[in-house]
Parts: C-alpha cells; sequence; structure tokens
C-alpha cells in the first residue's frame, strides 16, 4: 500500500532511465554582477510581455518557455525551504538544465512558512539565499518566474506519525485556525487529502475567506518578496524574469451553501489574484504578468474528479495575467483507469483545451507543471506519457495527421515539467519533524519520485529520462507569427524507438534526408523585426553535422551566425554550450519554413535541393 499513497493528479513513482554525462557538465561561476550571460547576442534578454495571446519580447519576436519546476526540494525542511544547498550547487542545477536539459525558463519554488516564519516578520535572510539562487538561473541564460508553493496548505498540519505532509503556509497560520487532528481516512494517494481531510479543507476555506487575516498576511509576504527581488537584482537580471505565480494548485477546500466551483473561481479566486496583481504592481512588477491557475480540477481527466472552472468569468486577461495551468494524466497515474501507455495524440485533446481557454481568455498560456512517476507499478507508462505531453504541447495535431492539416497546430505552448531535483535519491528529511521516519528515496515527499535528473557517484547531474525526449528542438523565439510545429525526438521506451510523426512517402527526398534521425519542421509568418527567429539544437544536434532545409537557404553544418547570414548557428547564453540554430528574415508577412534533422551525414547537394523543393510545395498547398 506505501507506493499507492500519492496524488491522481501527480503521484508516487520512478523508472530511473539514466543517460551518463561523462565530462559534459561543469560548473562555472556566477557573471559578474549586472554582467550579461556569457554568449549573449544583442537580442538576448529582453523583458518578456503578453501581446495577441502570446510570450513577445521586445523585438516583437513570439517567445515559448520551456524548462522544469526548481525544485520539489523547497517543500522539504532539509535546506530550510530552498531549492538548494548553496549558491554552488544552484549553478550546477543550471548549467545542467540548460546543456542537458535543453530548458530556457523555470519555475523556481519559494516558501511562505521560511519568508516569514513569524507574523509579520519577513526573514530576509531566507529571501536572500533564496535570490542568490535564483540569479543562478538567470546567469545560466534561464528565465525565471517565482511560484509561491503549496501542497495540502502546511506540513504544520500533519503529526509526526502520518502517512503524509504537506507545504505552504507557516506554523503560525496553523495554529490561527485551531484545526481539528487532521486525518485522510482510507486514502490511497496523497492528494485525496485534498477533498477528505478535514483539516485541510478547513484550512484552505479560511485563506480564501480571509479568516484570521491569513490572505492579507500572505499578500503582504509575497509584496515584501517581489520588492525584495527587484531591489536586489540588477535591471538586466530583473528583465528575465518573466512574472509570478501566485498560488499553486488552488481549491476551496468547501463549498459555502449554493456555491459551485465556478462561481468560488469569480467571487474569492479571482478577487484574490485582481489583489495579488496590485501588490504587484506596488512592487514594481507592473510589467510583468501575474501566472495565475485555476481551480486545480478544472480539467481533470477522470469525470469524477472534474469541476466546472477555468476562471470563465473574469473577462480578457492579457496582458496583465497569463492563463496558467497544471496537467497530470490522472488514468495513467491510477494504475486502473488506463490499460498500457500512451500513443500518438494521446494529450491532443487535453492541450487543446489549454489553448481553446487561454485564446478565449485573450492570453497567452503555460502549462506549468506536467509530468509522470519514474518509478513504481505505473513508472513503464513515463517514456509514452512524457513523449505524448510534450507532443502535444509543441502541437494540437497527432503525429499521424500533422503533415495533412498542419495548419491546425496552434501556438506552441510554454511549459515546465515537474521536475528538475538534483537530489533526487539523497535527501535527508524528517517527515514532519519525526526523527525516526528520515526520507531519503524519490523525493522525499509523499512517496514521489519525478525528478528528470539526479547526482550520479562522482558528483555530476545525470539524466534519469531518455536526453532526446527531454533535450527538444522548439521555437524558443520565432520573429513573426508561429503557424505550426512539430519535433519528432525518435525518444525510447526501453529498447523501442518511438516513432510517431514519420515523414510522409509523399516527401520522397525529405523522408531519405531525415532517414531515421530526429527531426524538427516550423512554418511561420515573419514580421520584419530585427532579431532572428531561434530554435533550440539539442545534444543530438552537433552544429558540424546538422542539416536545414528552409527557403531561407539548403545548410549542411551551419555556419556562425552574423547579422547577414539567413541561415547559422550560435551559442545560447550562458555560456553552457548549449546551441542555437538562427534564421534570419528581414521581410514582412512572408511564409517561412525550416527543417532541421540529425539524420543526414553530408547530403548532396542535389538531395538538398530537391528536398526544399518539395517543402516549399508541401508548405505552399498547406498554408
Amino acid at each position: 500500500m506505501a507506493n499507492l499513497r500519492a496524488r491522481l493528479t501527480r503521484p508516487f513513482a520512478v523508472l530511473a532511465v539514466s543517460a551518463a554525462l561523462g565530462g559534459l557538465l561543469t560548473v562555472t561561476g556566477a557573471a559578474p554582477a549586472g554582467a550579461a550571460p556569457a554568449g549573449s547576442l544583442p537580442f538576448d534578454g529582453s523583458p518578456l510581455t503578453v501581446q495577441n495571446g502570446r510570450f513577445t519580447d521586445s523585438y516583437g519576436r513570439e517567445v515559448v518557455l520551456r524548462g522544469y519546476n526548481v525544485s520539489g526540494e523547497a517543500k522539504l525542511a532539509e535546506n530550510t525551504g530552498l531549492p538548494f544547498a548553496s549558491v554552488a550547487d544552484a549553478q550546477k542545477s543550471a548549467n545542467a538544465l540548460r546543456a542537458l536539459g535543453g530548458g530556457n525558463s523555470v519555475r523556481f519554488l519559494l516558501s511562505w512558512a521560511y519568508a516569514e516564519p513569524v507574523r509579520g516578520q519577513v526573514d530576509t535572510a531566507y529571501l536572500a539565499a533564496a535570490t542568490a539562487q535564483l540569479r543562478a538561473f538567470l546567469d545560466a541564460g534561464i528565465r525565471v518566474y517565482a511560484d509561491f508553493h503549496q501542497d495540502l496548505w502546511s506540513r504544520y498540519l500533519f503529526n509526526t506519525g502520518s502517512w503524509y505532509t504537506g507545504d505552504g503556509a507557516p506554523q503560525w497560520a496553523v495554529d490561527a485556525g485551531g484545526y481539528p487532528q487532521e486525518s485522510c481516512g482510507i486514502c490511497l494517494f496523497w492528494g485525496q487529502n485534498i477533498t477528505q481531510n478535514q483539516a485541510v479543507t478547513r484550512a484552505f476555506h479560511d485563506f480564501w475567506h480571509n479568516s484570521y487575516g491569513l490572505q492579507d498576511a500572505f499578500l503582504a509576504t509575497a509584496q515584501t518578496t517581489m520588492a525584495y527581488l527587484k531591489q536586489h537584482l540588477t535591471t538586466d537580471e530583473f528583465a528575465e524574469v518573466v512574472g509570478f505565480d501566485p498560488f499553486n494548485e488552488p481549491y476551496a477546500g468547501s463549498y459555502d451553501s449554493g456555491q459551485t466551483s465556478r462561481t468560488w473561481e469569480r467571487d474569492l479566486l479571482w478577487p484574490f489574484y485582481v489583489a495579488f496583481r496590485a501588490r504587484m504592481d506596488a512592487a514594481g512588477w507592473q510589467d510583468k504578468p501575474a501566472l495565475v491557475e485555476p481551480n486545480l480540477f478544472w480539467n481533470a481527466n477522470i469525470d469524477t474528479q472534474k469541476q466546472e472552472g477555468g476562471l470563465l468569468d473574469a473577462g480578457t486577461l492579457g496582458p496583465r495575467y497569463v492563463f496558467n495551468t497544471h496537467f497530470y494524466d490522472q488514468k495513467a497515474i491510477s494504475g486502473i483507469l488506463m490499460w498500457g501507455k500512451a500513443s500518438d495524440g494521446q494529450y491532443a485533446t487535453d492541450f487543446a483545451t489549454v489553448r481553446d481557454r487561454a485564446s478565449a481568455a485573450g492570453t497567452a498560456a503555460v502549462v506549468s507543471e506536467f509530468g509522470h512517476p519514474l518509478s513504481g507499478t505505473v513508472s513503464d507508462k513515463a517514456p509514452t506519457v512524457d513523449k505524448a505531453m510534450y507532443q502535444a504541447l509543441d502541437s494540437r495535431r497527432k503525429g499521424a495527421d500533422w503533415w495533412t492539416s498542419p495548419s491546425g497546430s496552434g501556438p506552441v505552448l510554454s511549459g515546465s515539467q515537474w521536475q528538475w531535483d538534483i537530489y533526487s535519491g539523497r535527501h535527508h528529511e524528517l517527515m514532519n519533524a519525526n526523527p525516526d521516519k528520515v526520507l531519503t528515496s524519490g523525493d522525499a515527499w509523499n512517496d514521489e519520485d519525478l525528478s528528470a535528473v539526479s547526482l550520479d557517484g562522482s558528483g555530476a547531474v545525470t539524466l534519469r529520462q531518455d536526453a532526446r525526449l527531454l533535450d527538444r528542438v522548439y521555437p524558443g523565439a520565432t520573429a513573426g507569427t508561429t503557424l505550426a510545429f512539430t519535433y519528432e525526438d525518435r525518444s525510447r521506451d526501453g529498447s523501442t524507438t518511438l516513432t510517431w510523426n514519420p515523414v510522409p512517402s509523399t516527401l520522397p527526398n525529405v523522408q531519405q534526408l531525415v532517414g531515421s534521425g530526429q527531426y524538427g519542421l516550423l512554418v511561420w509568418r515573419s514580421n520584419g523585426g530585427s532579431a532572428p527567429t531561434e530554435l533550440h539544437l539539442p545534444a543530438s544536434f552537433p552544429t558540424a553535422t546538422t542539416t536545414v532545409v528552409s527557403d531561407l537557404g539548403t545548410v549542411y553544418g551551419p555556419p556562425s551566425y552574423t547579422s547577414a547570414t539567413p541561415v547559422a548557428a550560435a551559442a545560447e547564453p550562458g555560456g553552457t554550450g548549449s546551441r542555437r540554430l538562427l534564421l534570419t528574415a528581414a521581410d514582412s508577412g512572408v511564409l517561412h519554413y525550416a527543417l532541421v534533422t540529425n539524420g543526414a551525414t553530408a547530403p548532396s547537394a542535389t538531395l538538398l535541393a530537391a528536398a526544399r523543393s518539395e517543402l516549399a510545395a508541401w508548405a505552399a498547398a498547406r498554408f
């Protein structure tokens, strides 16, 4: 039964698929204060806003944020609510996230309990340590959005012998409520505490009704935290802070008489976000969006759990708010409701719902948590579940339909996988302060095990999942409007290579060029901006053996970037060795396409030209 104590929306387990890093990782020192990250180009590091339902930089490029949550360690007491034990560990993690995980952004977890351990007294030592660790990611060229995290309200609700624990609110906030002895009753998953544990449900209810001034206190601490970050980061560093996630996985706790999930969002959750937005403005974050989450259960994929929501009555959100949601396959996690593994297009409809809700709200979307257990009874599903989730982030079309109807792809979604915890399997957490319950395995939190990384015997960061799944081609910035994107990662499920989007036989030269390799294809319409379109190049795409076929040119081994080079490669900011493909088009309103693959070895000019002709005809017909 112990392995079942997890949550239907994000549980417990992990099959570790290791990827040896060898000498690939090095820990570099932080950049000098105020200096741009190493390898930066003139168009790097501009602040993001929300325009036309997309994250947009100051050059008018659509920006896609991809990365990880950093990290579940902040839920634990062992490092006093911080993601890392030291700045050196934060630097090591950031460099690896960029070089091995392919991320350009992180959701950075903070703890209210440690930010305000005494009511009305913000711990500036905690804020200073958190800021220094956050800066390590900015130095690596990684954008950050912060999150005051909570699960099950607070660890202080739970007794020392409990099967479960929480995180979030400080001890004094729990003491104020005088809550009953916590008990989940007969629970198989930790998430059942959200609706079945009366201590948890009453605490949530109190917060949303501002009982004991709890919400006022939280908002004041949030404002102080944001003001501290702005004051202690340089202007260039603060520019790469995307925004703030006010509250993780909000839920009413219990509904008042006559109240529904939808009216709770309208009458209590949304006013809280408006108040939080005002605190952001007061703290100097007026140009950054609040990344607001709807009712936790609005998009549950088990009908009995689903509740009406999605901030339906909030009106137009953008540009000061971003629609921020999570997605876990509760059916796959249950071990009962989905037999077998995920397949091509498994989550196309679920993620289309996210796209459509954000579009209706007039703002951008981000899926700030997704993933699957990596050990335990359902961990065998992880390779296919995670592949299908990334596929759905890339396009609303499944692979079998993409080539014939790419124009229906929709925007490429931003997302942060749960999670990137370098201490995975090496914790020393006294669960609920109980010295007889020292947790070391997995995430050391409610039997979860979802970290994509761990440390090997030498202390180097090592991937626990297939690098081909995690380190992906994606359009980090598009100079214009993205019309369609797909990426075939050829990731593995054990010894089986998963190919869900093969190049069709109607494009024989493109098919020959790609062969059994990985490929990505972006179609966009230019906007006349001065900065190029960017595609992240995974480590599996060495510059010298990467092939690009585009209307802008055909290249095997892209040359170094200059503003006059239409198809080129360059380092990504941060000095970690990660790279990007840069595509420069000075025109406006023109259809462009670019296929990038690692499947060819010294392709002939004839093959490149033939592949280009096929893609040109395909693009003209489909768009």
